[in-house]
């Protein structure tokens, strides 16, 4: 059935990534409502040969709008999703803001498409990293329960937003010209340079983002015992973060195992070339929708038997965000 349907950040670089894959998907919609701050008020975006004007985002946007694709930041949910909700529309929201609340799932479709019908009109998109860790680890959780997971992450500016993109790219413009590379959207300069993710670290010592992937995960998987550990970097890359993960599982689990696990596994693609060093990079995730995984490989360090290691790549604008909430709405 078709639905009226609004974006909430529509300029931003998930909100036109919604575009493209609403577009792909040829997703039912019997309207769309472009909304945006008023500094992007009128400006046109393309969708289906058209040209869709933006309108400014006001708590009175809602009116007759069935579904709400939101990615306008966690304060702008905060204030306008009750809005949407009251209105009578489902709000599927792709920032932090209503992850943690009780009552709100949490929901990667590959995992835990179930808990979509608990909604009281608010469904909460993960954190891109934690989904692209969930993916591949969700199949082999469910068929061998794992106990430990220790994971290490080249997260892409693309996290930080399209103005993040656009300063590496001028970066690389101004050192290959000879210029002065200068920053000011990143703490740090992202060419040519790794540093930790840059959100605030708590009293744990962990930064956000490494505390949204255990806390996402326990939801998720509704698994609080399960142990998580992670370190979160930024890396020069534009859009496809990458994670090296370890698994420790309750039990032994053979490499082959794995292997025919994720072979049938759901948004997973194997590559995993040893003979030509062929394995995933951001480069060849970029724009897809699946989360390429190899460097499958037995753990020599757990003795027993117990232990995987895995890296993947996977789009975070894509699967890490848009192509996750609109998979939710598909299924709503």
């Amino acid at each position: 059935m078709a639905k009226h349907v609004a974006i909430m950040g529509a300029t931003g670089a998930v909100g036109t990534e919604f575009l493209r894959i609403l577009e792909q998907r040829d997703f039912p919609m019997a309207s769309l409502k472009l909304l945006a701050s008023n500094r992007s008020a009128g400006r046109k975006l393309a969708f289906k040969g058209e040209q869709l004007a933006v309108e400014e985002l006001t708590e009175k946007s809602f009116k007759g709008v069935e579904l709400v694709l939101a990615s306008a930041g966690g304060s702008l949910s905060r204030k306008f999703a009750p809005a949407a909700t009251a209105a009578g529309a489902v709000v599927v929201d792709n920032t932090s803001a209503f992850r943690m609340t009780e009552g709100v799932p949490l929901v990667v479709p590959e995992v835990n498409p179930q808990d979509i019908a608990t909604h009281n009109g608010l469904i909460a998109n993960p954190n891109c990293s934690t989904i692209i860790m969930n993916v591949p680890a969700w199949p082999l959780h469910k068929a061998h329960p794992i106990k430990r997971l220790v994971v290490s992450t080249y997260q892409a500016v693309s996290g930080a937003g399209a103005k993040a993109m656009a300063e590496l790219e001028q970066q690389a413009r101004d050192w290959a010209a000879g210029r002065p590379v200068t920053k000011a959207v990143l703490p740090h300069q992202a060419l040519f340079n790794v540093f930790s993710h840059n959100s605030a670290v708590a009293e744990n010592g962990y930064n956000e983002e490494e505390n949204k992937m255990s806390r996402e995960t326990w939801k998720i998987f509704h698994c609080p015992d399960l142990r998580i550990t992670a370190t979160c970097v930024r890396v020069p890359v534009l859009r496809a973060h990458s994670e090296a993960i370890n698994i420790e599982f309750h039990e032994p689990v053979s490499e082959a195992e794995v292997r025919r696990i994720l072979a049938r596994a759901p948004g997973v693609r194997i590559v995993d070339d040893r003979a030509n060093s062929y394995f995933p990079m951001p480069l060849d995730a970029s724009d897809q929708d699946d989360v390429l995984v190899g460097r499958i490989r037995q753990d020599p360090s757990i003795s027993d038997g117990r232990g995987i290691d895995l890296f993947v790549s996977g789009d975070q604008i894509r699967k890490g965000a848009a192509l996750n909430a609109v998979q939710i709405a598909e299924m709503l």
